[in-house]
């Protein structure tokens, strides 16, 4: 399935002697300028009628001409797939997404993703890059992620997040307890020279800078509000771990931590360790204005229920025993509300 596009437009005064890639950004601000570069290369953009290079100079009154086709991916197939939807208008959508769901299709997940269901919903996100999505989340991670439906909306969302102008925090439960509230992490992450599935924080990788603040402090873990500046891959995860404080469920970063306690904090932390479905962390809240309307855009979502469990049993208000043969908290557990 394919869609012709049609535009035109003359270059004016203020951008004479500018590149022809940067010109047509300005002048055709709803596509990308790495779309506008291949239409330039392919010879579906023209100036004047000729095929000209995406760094030629172009002059006031060209004539830029665009006769192309939007291709839709391939291999990417619309599914019927339920998504909880906390937003959507014309320009973008809003949703919550759950653990276990993965974002986009690659090997070993070549469908039953969160795309699929996208495509499903919004057939027009074939167009766009990554099917409009700006932001990912771990398979395994829960909770709230921005979906631009048209190339205006996904230009103005991934120049926000560019610009460190889109706030997200995160809710996760971490192993023992850090050494101070709120801190501040930077440090640079890139590909484990060791190891290459996983992340690290490694000399020339690049900045990552993580906000912490503790809410609770329980036996042998915490649970935290992560605020992101920057948006690496899996960058809490490997922050958090590079501090030895990695989040409970995490089998790539944190496995067996529990195995360092001893005695009664030790039964509780494997007690955690074994209620843990997944990694705890979600996607709490999401900030940023809206790419169309500048209207300022707050969403905020309850980590889901097997999270809110864990946390419910952690502070002893789940009535269980938190332990085999316990008969209530641990022996020296405890629950220290720091802020709410």
């Amino acid at each position: 399935m394919k869609e012709t596009i049609k535009l035109a437009a003359r270059v004016p005064l203020e951008l004479d002697g500018e590149r022809l890639d940067q010109v047509a950004a300005r002048l055709f601000p709803e596509y990308s300028r790495s779309r506008l570069q291949t239409w330039i290369k392919t010879g579906e953009l023209l100036v004047d009628g000729e095929q000209r290079r995406p760094r030629d100079k172009v002059n006031e009154g060209d004539a830029l001409a665009v006769d192309a086709q939007l291709v839709l991916e391939v291999g990417w197939q619309a599914q019927e797939i339920d998504l909880d939807l906390v937003y959507e208008d014309e320009s973008i959508l809003v949703l919550n997404k759950p653990a276990g769901l993965v974002v986009h299709p690659a090997a070993g997940h070549a469908d039953g993703t969160l795309v699929n269901a996208l495509l499903a919903r919004v057939p027009e996100l074939a167009q766009l890059p990554r099917a409009g999505i700006v932001h990912r989340l771990d398979m395994d991670t829960s909770g709230l992620m921005v979906v631009a439906k048209g190339d205006e909306a996904h230009i103005a969302l991934s120049n926000a997040i560019r610009r460190r102008e889109v706030r997200r925090i995160y809710r996760a439960v971490a192993w023992g307890h850090l050494p101070e509230s709120p801190m501040t992490v930077d440090a640079p992450v890139g590909r484990d020279p060791r190891e290459r599935k996983r992340m690290a924080v490694v000399e020339g990788g690049r900045q990552a800078l993580t906000r912490i603040r503790v809410r609770e402090r329980w036996t042998a873990a915490e649970y935290l509000d992560v605020s992101l500046k920057t948006g690496r891959t899996h960058q809490i995860r490997v922050h958090l771990a590079h501090l030895g404080h990695p989040v409970v469920g995490d089998t790539l970063y944190g496995p067996k931590w529990a195995r360092g306690m001893s005695g009664t904090i030790r039964a509780w932390a494997q007690e955690m360790e074994r209620r843990a479905p997944r990694q705890l962390l979600h996607s709490s809240d999401l900030s940023f204005l809206h790419p169309i309307s500048g209207e300022e855009m707050k969403f905020h979502v309850r980590p889901p229920p097997d999270m809110a469990s864990i946390v419910r049993w952690a502070k002893g208000e789940e009535g269980e025993k938190p332990f085999p043969g316990g008969d209530g908290p641990a022996e020296g557990a405890h629950t220290t509300i720091l802020d709410e």
